[in-house]
């Protein structure tokens, strides 16, 4: 997520983020936004940032995968400061901006989740859970990305104005699996959430 007072974003494209991770063995999946774009096949609204998700498991090779850019991580969260390659990221940080030493902008945002075995355990609430196997899909180009349920659930705590508009666009695509999922999520963490009567079949809020 961008932060005008951390400065401003020139971020690079879905294919360059291909471009960047597609060599690395470890899992990874562009997220927000364009996530949500690669879900339904088409562009309705402009992206200040790209997020891609990353585990923590295997956070100590995200400098080699970018080899050459700085990396800064979220310490405390607002802040940000550099992260070194030979320090091991603090369990507390989940959000590290980088961009490369020429470029005056940032431009990339790793978000990094939690594991537990061969399960995803949401930053967010642990109690949300799934097969890390199961937790993105790929587009036609082959790109990995995050399953539109669990990106609408990260985007449901803000109910930003772009978070709106990206479940009005996305709930028509949704398999009753992926509703129910969303619902079991949000009736977990925000019960009263106003989401929950449309992914049950209700007028859209």
């Amino acid at each position: 997520m961008s932060h005008p007072a951390l400065g401003a974003w020139a971020p690079v494209t879905p294919s360059a983020v291909g471009e960047l991770f597609g060599g690395w063995a470890e899992p990874w999946w562009v997220a927000g936004g364009y996530a949500l774009e690669l879900a339904v096949g088409r562009s309705w609204r402009a992206h200040g940032d790209i997020d891609v998700l990353v585990l923590r498991s295997s956070a100590g090779e995200l400098h080699a995968v970018l080899a050459g850019w700085e990396l800064w991580a979220a310490d405390p969260p607002g802040q940000l400061r550099f992260w070194p390659a030979d320090e091991p990221l603090p369990d507390h940080v989940h959000d590290i901006w980088c961009r490369r030493p020429a470029s005056p902008a940032w431009e990339l945002q790793l978000m990094v989740d939690e594991t537990d075995g061969d399960q995803w355990c949401s930053r967010r609430d642990s109690r949300l859970r799934a097969p890390i196997t199961g937790l993105g899909r790929r587009s036609v180009s082959g790109l990995p990305y995050l399953r539109p349920e669990i990106q609408l659930f990260y985007k449901a705590k803000g109910l930003r104005p772009k978070d709106e508009a990206d479940f009005a666009v996305v709930l028509p695509t949704l398999d009753a699996a992926a509703r129910g999922w969303l619902d079991r999520a949000l009736a977990l963490t925000a019960p009263n959430h106003p989401w929950r009567a449309a992914l049950r079949g209700g007028a859209p809020t």
